[in-house]
């Protein structure tokens, strides 16, 4: 299936982008944060749901991220509504994040001759979104440390992710002429 025929793609992306910038309000501590969180949480399930239902052939590794995702925004949408008991919800997105990337995690970035298949600027793209996720970790880790500096590291990492994010939505991306069709869902 190719990246323009999945269902919801640009969506999904929008309420993961819109979902990061509700993180950053919340670490500023502006208004409204929590909600637009809790909406960015609801949309996503909602959206892979419709996703996972409206595709044809279901295999193994579809149910594990459909599993995931369910795991990964109730335990958001629990701890927005301030539910005691998530720790549940955080092991079951573990436990399928480390099945899905088991069965299918690096075979994202290969094609079916197991050759990279990503563009010199996929893999600068790539790079950059490492780095933002790096900043992201580093800002919260400085931030639970009480340093100086640790708000503008988050708020850089999560600029540097969500750009990332919103350029998928609004670049075209050329088809490749022999997708691997095991990963034709993981595209968000």
């Amino acid at each position: 299936m190719e990246n323009s025929k999945k269902v919801y793609k640009n969506q999904i992306r929008a309420a993961l982008a819109t979902l990061l910038i509700g993180f950053l309000m919340r670490v500023l501590h502006w208004p409204y944060a929590a909600g637009i969180i809790f909406t960015s949480f609801a949309a996503i399930l909602i959206l892979y749901a419709v996703r996972f239902y409206k595709k044809e052939e279901k295999k193994p590794v579809d149910l594990i991220k459909m599993a995931m995702v369910l795991f990964w925004t109730t335990n958001g949408l629990l701890t927005i509504l301030k539910f005691p008991y998530t720790l549940i919800f955080q092991i079951g997105t573990a436990l399928t994040f480390i099945a899905w990337f088991a069965m299918e995690g690096t075979s994202y970035f290969m094609d079916k001759n197991r050759s990279i298949k990503n563009s010199l600027a996929e893999i600068i793209w790539n790079f950059v979104m490492v780095v933002g996720v790096l900043t992201i970790i580093l800002g919260g880790l400085m931030h639970l440390l009480s340093w100086d500096y640790s708000i503008p590291t988050l708020t850089v990492g999560l600029t540097i992710v969500t750009s990332y994010i919103l350029k998928d939505i609004f670049t075209s991306s050329k088809p490749h002429k022999e997708d691997d069709i095991n990963n034709e869902g993981l595209y968000f």
